[in-house]
């Protein structure tokens, strides 16, 4: 006891107090960020020595009967009724039938429990089914999307009272109710404590009785369903002037259910998401009264919205939009594959060059880990945890890895995917890229500021308990348990040090990897820079303290390492699920080299702007002794992964299962894709046939007899079907262009004139 008085005195406290000054406190919105969600497996990244058995111990994400009943029928029901082309440039809009059915078959409340009427399934389900329904159509991926996500059911299900649930769950799951959530203003978006929407507690009249309530008044933005919600999901400042709660005049952040026939509230006009037309606006409320009753939680969540909305957003983030952009990576997969094995110059297929290979090898590897990525946070979910670090992560590699893949696949398609029409399947998901982008945190913020700065803070094993501590107003009671932390986190870091030390002299040879798991090689390399990350992250937050904040760049690369340990486990991971197969360890090869290329680069980074350059020095010299390598995948591993999407087979139905190829269409373009290469693939070796014989033309080699009548036949069909895959959409100009179709009037009048003229001298 002595000794421990001993070092809290003389050691503690001058560590504490000059914490205190460099650490600024953290204000009540960021410590409601802060503690949304759980610590789940990227607290074991965290310590520097994750227990890959336990990554591998989770249970995969699997749907239940029911579920896979709903995913054969109503949801590919739903697919055959969208017309991605009429509802961007005809309709503007899902068609009535369409809504009909979503109401109908409870597409809006598949997450509500069965008790409310809904259909109570998974997250699992949730995300098989966004990803379906986004593969035909993003308007009507987006539009089951958001009841399922923040809803407002998710709060309501987490936060809401008895008596709201029992109201408005069962309204919500049969779509009586359409729900939207407005949390965007014109001058607060990321930054929440900049909302000037407000709500003044005091008396007003409700359903002829005077009562105390809120009034509100707000104008919010980028609203998806808000033009068509009947109850809005509404956040704002609340004040009480008055004091009428007992609470003080400044109450916090709360979230309120907002009837939107009320008097006061406006719907304003669309939005149009880059010609994407899911339902989006503005919301407006001037001087709109609600009862207490309609806050989200009732008197108890008076100022906790920012927490709501952050747990709800740990899931969300994790759900919605790496489902979409699973989507989106399997559409490119699926046809850039297809057509580059259809689509010929000088006389070979496209995907025989090695300029087209290494963008087809990514698209390949991109959706592969989505895929593995997703499926382990969802199961992860299903699981119970609210992992608002990892979801973070997955909103912004899913993205980011979706627009690589729209974009390359697009350099593949060339004049095809440009020109839009009914035939384009690729344009639909170009135009949305930005929006997945951009919603639920723009990746720029979530990259440079919430991956590592909030998972540094939350995930790791000390730091939010001596941070708490440091903010701790009784001072003895704060240094006890900053003492407590401190030296526990010092004992941490000398064991981070010798793993880092271990495992980077031995160029990551030696280290921990799961038993009897195949390429064990990779898990200790994980292994070697998990421990490096730890021990480069503790001594950046050690030598920057609060200012690491400003340091976005740096945050950004430490942000990297953490979300490649995480992408690169659910890659192995995947592997050993789907029970090892044989053609798909090119791929993981070459996620795992262009993986680690990714964490060596930011490992670099981080180490040459460090501004404590002993600590730079220090990490390089124990954990990359020989310097960061920095692999990359080999042109002969790239062409082989190439190849899997260019292949009618097993593996490239198992890389893009479940999504839409325009079945229940009578006319599809992704239908005539997938017909054309497999007749492609079917006259392949008459097709060399008449190359060994020196024969290109088709009649000449039946009547050279290279080939019989029958096999004339067979290659007359597929090349009709590979010429209606390469066709591309035109219009008539009235169409188009009214000002146009004017101008080839007068043009043709003139013409007319001169024409009668001339027959006239």
């Amino acid at each position: 006891m002595r000794l421990r008085t001993f070092r809290r005195d003389t050691i503690t406290r001058p560590v504490f107090k000059w914490a205190s000054r460099i650490i600024p406190p953290i204000s009540e919105t960021e410590r409601d960020a802060i503690e949304a969600g759980t610590v789940w497996w990227d607290g074991e990244l965290f310590t520097g020595d994750p227990d890959w058995r336990k990554l591998l111990a989770m249970p995969p994400a699997k749907l239940s009967a029911e579920e896979q009943d709903f995913m054969r029928g109503p949801v590919r029901e739903l697919c055959a009724m969208v017309d991605d082309w009429k509802i961007n440039w005809e309709q503007r809009d899902l068609p009535r039938e369409v809504w009909d059915f979503l109401r109908g078959k409870k597409f809006f409340g598949m997450i509500i429990p069965k008790k409310y009427g809904g259909l109570g399934f998974s997250n699992t389900a949730h995300s098989e089914v966004v990803r379906t329904v986004s593969s035909c159509s993003v308007v009507a991926g987006v539009t089951v999307m958001v009841p399922n996500s923040l809803g407002p059911s998710e709060l309501l299900m987490h936060f809401g009272t008895d008596e709201q649930r029992d109201y408005w769950l069962p309204r919500l799951a049969d779509g009586r109710e359409i729900p939207c959530f407005a949390l965007t203003s014109p001058d607060a978006g990321s930054d929440a404590a900049a909302m000037t929407d407000t709500g003044v507690v005091e008396y007003g009249e409700w359903e002829g009785e005077k009562v105390l309530g809120v009034r509100l008044n707000f104008h919010k933005r980028y609203i998806t369903l808000g033009p068509i919600a009947t109850v809005a999901g509404i956040a704002f400042k609340m004040y009480d002037p008055e004091n009428h709660l007992g609470r003080g005049k400044k109450l916090g952040i709360t979230v309120a259910l907002l009837p939107t026939s009320m008097p006061g509230v406006t719907h304003g006009e669309r939005h149009i998401p880059q010609f994407t037309h899911f339902q989006n606006g503005p919301l407006y409320g001037e001087d709109v009264f609600l009862p207490l009753d309609l806050i989200l939680g009732g008197k108890k969540q008076i100022g906790q919205g920012w927490k709501m909305l952050m747990t709800a957003l740990a899931a969300g983030r994790g759900i919605s939009l790496p489902a979409q952009s699973a989507a989106a990576a399997a559409i490119c997969a699926r046809s850039s594959g297809a057509y580059a094995r259809v689509r010929t110059q000088f006389d070979v297929p496209i995907g025989m060059f090695e300029g087209i290979r290494k963008p087809l090898a990514d698209i390949a590897a991109n959706i592969y880990q989505i895929d593995a990525a997703r499926r382990l946070t969802i199961a992860a979910l299903d699981e119970g945890h609210r992992p608002s670090v990892i979801s973070a992560i997955m909103k912004f590699h899913a993205t980011e890895r979706m627009r690589d893949s729209v974009g390359k696949a697009m350099d593949i398609h060339g004049g095809k995917a440009i020109i839009d029409g009914p035939r384009n399947y690729l344009a639909s998901q170009y135009r949305s890229v930005p929006i997945g982008i951009t919603v639920e945190g723009a990746n720029i913020l979530t990259r440079n500021l919430m991956i590592f700065g909030q998972g540094a803070v939350r995930s790791h094993p000390y730091m939010l308990k001596e941070i708490l501590a440091l903010s701790e107003q009784e001072g003895e009671k704060g240094l006890d348990t900053f003492d407590k932390m401190l030296w526990r986190h010092v004992g941490h870091a000398f064991a981070t040090l010798w793993r880092a030390f271990v495992r980077g002299w031995s160029g990551g040879r030696i280290g921990p990897a799961p038993d009897g798991a195949a390429m064990p090689g990779y898990w200790k390399q994980l292994s070697r820079h998990a421990a490096a990350f730890a021990l480069l992250a503790d001594l950046s937050l050690l030598t920057l303290g609060g200012a690491l904040k400003r340091k976005e760049m740096i945050s950004a690369r430490l942000g990297d390492i953490l979300s490649e340990l995480y992408l690169l486990g659910a890659v192995l991971k995947r592997f050993e699920a789907e029970g090892r197969h044989e053609e798909d360890r090119p791929i993981v090869d070459y996620l795992m080299r262009q993986g680690q290329g990714r964490i060596a680069a930011a490992f670099a980074g981080v180490l040459d702007n460090l501004p404590s350059r002993w600590a730079a020095f220090l990490v390089r010299l124990v954990a990359f002794p020989a310097g960061v390598s920095a692999p990359t995948p080999s042109d002969e591993l790239t062409s082989a992964v190439a190849e899997t999407l260019m292949k009618d087979s097993p593996q490239r139905d198992r890389l893009t299962p479940d999504i839409y190829l325009g079945e229940g269409h009578a006319e599809h373009p992704l239908k005539d894709l997938e017909r054309a290469l497999r007749h492609v693939i079917a006259v392949a070796p008459l097709e060399k046939r008449m190359r060994d014989m020196h024969v290109r033309d088709l009649e000449a080699a039946r009547d050279k007899g290279v080939i019989s009548e029958a096999e004339f036949a067979q290659l007359t069909e597929a090349k009709a079907a590979v010429d209606r895959v390469i066709a591309v959409d035109a219009f008539p100009m009235e169409e188009i262009s009214p000002i146009a179709t004017q101008h080839r009037r007068k043009k043709t009048t003139r013409d007319e004139r001169s024409a009668r003229s001339d027959a006239t001298q």
